[in-house]
């Protein structure tokens, strides 16, 4: 397993030292404690970089500066000096050669977007628009990505049953409760896509278009308060290895299929002195012991099958005894809203088979079935499909799916009360 990202929640010393020649792409933290010093100075902007990146480089490989946390939600009082850390910053970099390197970026709530569903119509808050307008302008200018904190237990929890969990879970969805965009028609089958969405159409409202989304936070608490059924074990492990499967697979989303975020999972310790609900302390995959909360396994979902072992040596077929037009229907849905990679069977493609929709659509139901099993995906599709331990791959048309990627874990020290938590970066 190769590190290939780290992120730190602030800029600690002993860390930045630890990660030295490794090549390892590190990203800085500006504290929101700091945050209105920097904001207000231009020679205190220079002496948080000189200290705290210029010192460390290029010995250590620093390539972004996450300034602050959820400033706009979380400290209001201090979005006026958002914009102005950032600029103070940047001529920092320049000053120091190190502007071409090292970006500067902010991390989000989804709360700075009141309405994130439908996707298309997301706007951020109009309270805001004074400063995302000139946020906006300088990531556009700095070829920096907007920083999105995209938490959807959040969203399940406060939308008090308006999505059903298994959205919120990346788990499968029955097809007559498919979710879409009724202004685009793009089906979403999970929540996680859907905030990306809203980020990306957000800004669109404003006019940018050509910025990408960096997800600084994702995850799911295991552990809950007695009003907090859905924070528990099973929900924490089925989001966390569905996100990284999610982001691994870089497939994108439905309005950016091209464009996959890198995302961080929220994260790696608990905080037991976090303030608010049993569930704000209870995020961490790890005790502080460094012993697993549970089994979140990170090689078997980056360079194995998305097979559970159960599955190997199982196939899922088409039946051949099902109408044509049954199966038709069901290779529409497993081809569109379910998402399964079609892209062999298309014609002209080496599984394109225009006489023989039974071996078509025991490629894409086998597909499906495979990437979505492990979160409750079925094999039976109305039933037009079954399951079989027959191999019924035809010439070079192999019935399986593979996940060849690279992805970053470190484990970081557990973070001071009242700064911001740790977080894992995945990256394929």
């Amino acid at each position: 397993m190769k590190i290939q990202h780290v992120r730190l929640v602030d800029s600690d010393h002993q860390m930045l030292v630890a990660l030295a020649n490794t090549g390892i792409e590190v990203m800085v933290g500006v504290p929101n404690d700091q945050l209105l010093r920097v904001g207000q100075s231009r020679p205190a902007a220079a002496d948080w970089v000189n200290k705290n990146v210029a010192a460390y480089t290029p010995a250590t490989n620093i390539t972004y500066i996450a300034v602050g946390d959820e400033v706009l939600t979380s400290i209001p009082n201090a979005a006026l000096v958002l914009v102005p850390a950032l600029q103070f910053l940047q001529s920092a970099l320049l000053a120091a050669n190190l502007n071409t390197q090292v970006k500067l970026s902010s991390p989000h709530s989804m709360d700075m977007i009141p309405k994130a569903f439908p996707p298309s119509t997301a706007t951020f808050n109009s309270t805001w628009s004074s400063v995302m307008l000139p946020y906006l302008q300088f990531l556009k200018s700095t070829g920096s990505s907007f920083m999105l904190n995209a938490q959807p237990y959040y969203s399940y929890v406060g939308g008090q049953g308006v999505f059903p969990l298994e959205y919120a879970l990346f788990r499968s969805l029955n097809p007559n409760s498919q979710v879409a965009d009724p202004n685009t028609n793009l089906f979403y089958t999970n929540m996680f896509d859907a905030m990306v969405d809203a980020a990306y159409n957000s800004m669109k409202a404003m006019n940018f278009t050509n910025i990408s989304v960096i997800v600084t936070a994702s995850g799911w608490p295991w552990r809950g308060g007695r009003n907090e059924p859905a924070a528990d074990v099973d929900n924490a492990l089925a989001y966390n290895t569905n996100l990284i499967r999610h982001v691994l697979n870089n497939s994108g989303t439905p309005s950016q299929p091209n464009n996959q975020a890198s995302t961080y999972l929220f994260e790696l310790f608990n905080e037991d002195r976090r303030a608010g609900p049993v569930s704000e302390q209870n995020w961490g995959i790890m005790f502080t012991n460094a012993s697993a909360v549970y089994s979140l396994t990170f090689e078997d979902v980056a360079t194995n099958n998305t097979d559970s072992p159960a599955l190997r040596g199982m196939f899922c077929v088409a039946n051949s005894s099902a109408a044509h037009s049954a199966l038709k229907q069901s290779l529409d849905w497993v081809c569109g809203p379910g998402s399964a990679n079609c892209s062999a069977i298309q014609p002209g493609q080496q599984c394109y088979k225009a006489d023989d929709i039974v071996a078509v659509a025991s490629y894409a139901f086998n597909d499906y079935y495979h990437r979505t099993q492990a979160s409750g995906g079925t094999c039976n599709f109305n039933g037009t499909a079954t399951i079989s331990s027959m191999d019924p791959s035809k010439l070079n048309c192999l019935l399986s799916i593979h996940f060849f990627a690279e992805f970053s874990v470190l484990l970081f020290k557990c973070s001071e009360k009242g700064s911001p938590p740790p977080a894992l970066l995945f990256k394929w």
